[in-house]
């Protein structure tokens, strides 16, 4: 597999199966949302419950990223996505079964370890089997898998569960992920971990002695001691952090807005969704060669206005709904520009090609870390202002912290 495998008419590309695995596995962080109302009534979920059962798959992410991705680079990117497909299959399949509370706490502890075994090795996968001048373009796809996933839970989840019940609904999507296992399987081909056909990344030129597959203390060393996975990881979370936040609390303010629950649920969706398509502009743009630290700065800069237009208060409080639900679109949609930005700076400048997943670990750690943090800090910040209209501001913060990263890493790759 040193070589990107050209696809045969009639087969799926290798690729897109590995993309839409990872979509797979992303369902499993968005189908707790549509399934709260259902699960308090059929076994007393509070809302502290709730809160848990929400964050719980971003612990194993938040403590382990880094860990998971040494060894996933050392299991082998292949063996680990399937690893991972399979311990979601199974979690989710019992978590359906499940009669408590906290047996399904645990299990979504669970879900939230083969998340991390499918999507830490799936960048450098994506990177082995394109041609070269495909790669940019690739991540920029694989980018959206998780604003995709969301969209999708929280268009499809209601009418399944609605149909199925919320045990349906687990039990379908390990399911799903058994199946996606089986695709990962049969479609992308087994081979050792390859170089890349051409030496483009600061990781390819590295020698690759210098992280032997074996050795995950030395990954791990060789990692940290790199600028560029830090300058990488925080710049991730800084966007992470608020668009969940903003993203996330959307149903809540148009619920206290009088909005109603169908048409909620619309709307958030296609907030979510409005960031694939600056994941995949992001990849296009890379290709014809914008460098990243510009899409950067457009990202944050646009975050930084849009959430301040979307959160108005004192005199620009009186700005027409649907004005700042536009600004909630470029919130998320030009927003999306920045992850598949970092996830091609996370290959770019990983210290060795040996650390390719020990490197993304990294930068996913930072960001569940961020999705952890900046949901709480911003209804922090409401609840002392009573209300929404300073969350913009909040949000810019983390975006003018992130346009200093930016900087960092320009200097980082332009010395």
């Amino acid at each position: 597999m040193s070589q990107a495998e050209p696809s045969t008419p009639g087969r799926v590309e290798p690729t897109v199966v590995v993309i839409a695995a990872g979509v797979c596995a992303a369902l499993h962080i968005g189908k707790l949302p549509p399934a709260i109302t259902t699960l308090g009534e059929a076994m007393g979920l509070t809302l502290v419950q709730a809160g848990f059962l929400l964050s719980l798959v971003q612990a194993a992410g938040m403590t382990l990223g880094l860990a998971f991705g040494a060894v996933a680079d050392g299991l082998g990117l292949r063996r680990s996505m399937i690893a991972g497909l399979c311990v979601l299959g199974v979690a989710s399949g019992l978590g359906g079964a499940a009669t408590g509370v906290p047996v399904l706490m645990l299990l979504r502890v669970l879900e939230g370890f083969g998340f991390l075994l499918v999507v830490l090795p799936a960048p450098g996968l994506v990177r082995q089997l394109v041609a070269p001048g495909r790669v940019s373009l690739m991540l920029g796809v694989w980018g959206a898998y998780m604003p995709l996933a969301t969209a999708l839970a929280l268009l499809c989840g209601p009418l399944l569960i609605a149909l199925l019940g919320w045990r349906g609904w687990w039990w379908g999507l390990g399911g799903l992920s058994l199946a996606a296992a089986a695709a990962v399987a049969r479609a992308v081909p087994a081979g050792p971990a390859a170089q890349p056909a051409t030496p483009v990344t600061e990781a390819a030129r590295a020698p690759a002695a210098a992280a032997p597959p074996g050795r995950w203390a030395s990954r791990l060393r060789q990692t940290l001691a790199a600028p560029g996975p830090w300058l990488v990881a925080m710049t991730f979370a800084m966007y992470s952090g608020q668009w969940l936040a903003v993203i996330g609390f959307l149903p809540a303010i148009y619920t206290l807005a009088g909005v109603s629950g169908t048409a909620t649920a619309v709307l958030t969706a296609l907030a979510a969704a409005a960031n694939i398509a600056g994941n995949i502009g992001s990849g296009r743009l890379l290709q014809r060669g914008v460098p990243a630290p510009r899409l950067l700065v457009l990202g944050f800069a646009t975050m930084a206005l849009a959430a301040l237009a979307a959160f108005a208060g004192g005199a620009a409080a009186g700005l027409p709904g649907w004005l700042k639900y536009l600004a909630v679109l470029c919130f998320s949609g030009v927003g999306g520009l920045i992850p598949a930005t970092l996830f091609a700076l996370a290959l770019r400048l990983a210290p060795g090609p040996a650390t390719l997943s020990t490197t993304v670990g990294w930068v996913q750690q930072w960001s569940a870390l961020g999705q952890f943090a900046g949901p709480p800090a911003v209804a922090w910040v409401a609840s002392q202002a009573g209300g929404w209209q300073w969350t913009g501001l909040a949000t810019a913060a983390c975006s003018g912290l992130g346009l200093l990263l930016t900087g960092a890493i320009a200097r980082r790759l332009h010395p």
